[in-house]
């Protein structure tokens, strides 16, 4: 009896590589924002690509910017792209998709957010600890925009 090949035809997910691609701490009006007492209203902007890199190995980067404003002042502006690589093979192509969108950031955050807590607090202000986020509703939300606008289909101009 022959020993069986491993199934090579199983899906396979896997982390290669995380890794920091990009790190940007502003602090446009130091020393004197440091001088301020009033609370900083605090906003986050998030931003998520992928690309095949090779066979099978796809490049995720998340990107979220902090900003804390003063009115018209700006504290501190904090903008870290973290990124993965990973390994995403034999999985049906409409399940890519989900994939690149959905879980990879899910994985990419947790580490995103400790990038962008650790510069705000080296900046010398105290640490932003930034809400988890469901990449899931926003996956879904970007669909359903897609579809309404499919459905609306080409604006057509009588003629006359």
């Amino acid at each position: 009896m022959s020993a069986q090949a491993p199934d090579n035809d199983a899906p396979v997910f896997s982390i290669e590589k995380i890794y920091v691609k990009d790190l940007s701490v502003e602090v446009p009006n130091a020393p004197h924002c440091f001088l301020e007492r009033e609370q900083a209203q605090v906003s986050l902007q998030m931003q998520t690509g992928g690309e095949a890199v090779g066979d099978g190995v796809f490049n995720v980067v998340l990107t979220l910017t902090v900003t804390a404003q003063i009115g018209e002042k700006t504290q501190f502006l904090v903008e870290a792209a973290q990124a993965g690589i990973f390994q995403i093979r034999n999985v049906p192509e409409e399940e890519l998709e989900p994939i690149v969108a959905v879980a990879c950031p899910n994985i990419l955050f947790p580490y995103a957010r400790e990038t962008i807590s650790d510069a705000i607090t080296r900046a010398g202000f105290p640490p932003v600890l930034l809400a988890p986020v469901n990449f899931e509703s926003i996956y879904r939300q970007r669909l359903e925009q897609q579809q309404a606008q499919q459905a609306r289909g080409p604006h057509e101009v009588p003629i006359q």
